[in-house]
């Protein structure tokens, strides 16, 4: 079954990237795939990279709810800060995964690092996910940032 979009649909591209998000999680969990491989450093970065797009979609759409529906806005507040809790524990994730050219994870200090053994990638990963973080600290408290019971301890 294809849906088709209306011709005056105005939010075609939101549809596409949450169809490539659905298609991609039942290919994994597709039955035919007799031992699904654990996430890498790629698919986490790809995620990473949808995940601030969506925190810097839901940051545009609170501040323009906020003033004719507060209500709403302070909802999507939330959301926008429970997201960037989401992007920060993939951050995390994603250091603590083997680089592929290491055994181990090298841990989130390579991120603070000037020269990574990596290249661009990690640099790409830890750049997008500090803008975001300054996005997040000009908007809320540190009250809001801590995490919630759901977070593993470290």
């Amino acid at each position: 079954m294809t849906l088709r979009t209306p011709p005056n649909d105005a939010h075609p591209y939101l549809r596409a990237a949450s169809a490539g998000v659905r298609h991609h999680t039942r290919a994994l969990a597709h039955p035919a795939a007799t031992a699904a491989a654990p996430a890498d450093r790629v698919h986490l970065d790809v995620l990473h990279a949808h995940l601030s797009a969506l925190h810097h979609l839901l940051d545009q759409l609170a501040e323009t709810t906020r003033p004719p529906h507060p209500g709403a806005g302070r909802h999507l507040t939330t959301a926008h800060t429970r997201l960037w809790q989401a992007t920060a524990e993939i951050h995390t994730a994603f250091h603590l995964l083997p680089s592929p050219t290491t055994a181990q994870g090298a841990g989130a200090s390579e991120c603070r690092s000037d020269r990574l053994p990596e290249g661009p990638p990690v640099l790409t990963i830890c750049q997008r996910h500090l803008a975001a973080g300054h996005s997040i600290r000009r908007k809320t408290t540190p009250a809001d940032l801590r995490p919630h019971t759901t977070a593993c301890v470290r």
